[in-house]
């Protein structure tokens, strides 16, 4: 009778989610596997599995328990006897599906270029579903700053009064760490006229966070200056495309030729709608793995719809939720963003502005505090006070 009470109550009784917090393990120096592994388990119990400070899995909670034992190094059979204790599954089973995210993981690890954000075929949630204590992303435009040719009246220099500076986003930087964001994107105006941006990269990565830059990508036909972008750590970058400059694409077949995944944005226009297919060819004949892309005016949102599906029937991957530069936006109609946007903006991510202040996303001007001047739990309850 009491065992099948006991069963009753395994049945009903929703099992109880391992702890909340942020778990690390480095592999020792003798390991051949060489890798890093930080895990966020959030209050749910799901979590996010960060790979050598490059790759962000998101996990549902059976996957994020299995996790939390290989960061702790718990063997598997250990592990197959905490999971048949827990869930209706058997050991043997268990020690197969703990194996089996083993071996993901090392696919992860071995494979170059991949998406800095990845699920592979895991059950998982929306990142942006349920209650978390931080952001999956902070987009950070360090500088409104853009480079002569392009009119300045398209980056919104007019809200921000001043830029800080190396040591404030160091500073700033450090405390994203704490409060728990895995992943900073560096975007502007035109971030790679900060001549700093290595340093803050850099930084990033030592804090075990995922970086990404969004650039018109013009400094990387300068082979130099890519390698020393390179040696920060930085894992993923967006280029801002401009098809008629030759230079822009020699930078992108240097970056593309790097150990880095890159994704292309294209602005629709009225001039360029009749390249549109015959650009995407050349994109993906060069390797593109992605592209983003916008338009100019909203008059074109049904010529958005046809770019959207050639992107797909060449099998690119589409990247819709990244902050684009201003510069790539129509100055006037896109600061406010697609509602396809909106949906993961003050939750999965944030964007901060040059003087730290910080919105819940680009072109969304409702700012939640300053990153550097009010404590982190009063930023994140504005984030979720107009839900």
């Amino acid at each position: 009778m009491a065992n099948i009470l006991k069963s009753f109550r395994r049945l009903f009784t929703p099992v109880e989610p391992i702890p909340t917090g942020t778990y690390h393990y480095i592999a020792p120096q003798d390991d051949p596997r060489n890798y890093r592994l930080h895990l966020r388990v959030e209050g749910d119990g799901s979590g996010v599995l960060i790979i050598n400070a490059s790759t962000i899995l998101h996990l549902n909670q059976t996957a994020a328990e299995y996790a939390y034992y290989l960061v702790k190094n718990v063997s598997p059979e250990e592990v197959g006897l905490n999971m048949a204790q827990r869930y209706e599954i058997s050991s043997e089973e268990a020690q197969r599906d703990y194996q089996d995210l083993i071996d993901r993981i090392q696919v992860l690890i071995n494979t170059p270029d991949l998406d800095p954000v990845t699920f592979l075929d895991f059950e998982r949630l929306q990142p942006f579903s349920g209650y978390i204590p931080a952001p999956y992303r902070l987009d950070c435009a360090i500088t409104y700053r853009l480079p002569t040719h392009i009119d300045p009246q398209v980056a919104p220099i007019d809200r921000v009064e001043k830029e800080l500076s190396t040591d404030e986003w160091l500073t700033l930087i450090d405390k994203t760490q704490e409060v728990g964001i895995p992943h900073l994107v560096f975007t502007g105006g035109e971030p790679t006229m900060r001549d700093d941006l290595p340093d803050l990269l850099i930084r990033a990565e030592k804090n075990n966070q995922v970086t990404g830059l969004l650039s018109n990508g013009l400094k990387f036909s300068d082979q130099a200056y890519l390698d020393k972008l390179l040696l920060t750590g930085l894992d993923h970058l967006m280029m801002v495309l401009q098809p008629k400059n030759e230079q822009a694409w020699l930078a992108l077949e240097n970056v593309l030729a790097a150990d880095l995944y890159v994704a292309v944005h294209l602005t629709l226009t009225e001039d360029n709608l009749g390249e549109v297919m015959s650009l995407f060819e050349r994109l993906a004949d060069m390797d593109v793995k992605a592209i983003s892309l916008t338009i100019s005016d909203p008059s074109l949102e049904t010529e958005l719809q046809k770019a959207r599906e050639l992107v797909s029937e060449l099998d690119l991957d589409l990247v819709w939720n990244m902050p684009v530069p201003y510069s790539a936006r129509n100055p006037v109609a896109l600061e406010t963003a697609y509602s396809e946007e909106r949906e993961g903006a003050g939750r999965a991510w944030l964007y901060l502005e040059p003087d730290g202040d910080v919105l819940p996303a680009q072109g969304i001007n409702r700012v939640l505090g300053n990153i550097l001047e009010d404590e982190w739990e009063k930023i994140w309850m504005n984030a979720h006070s107009g839900e």
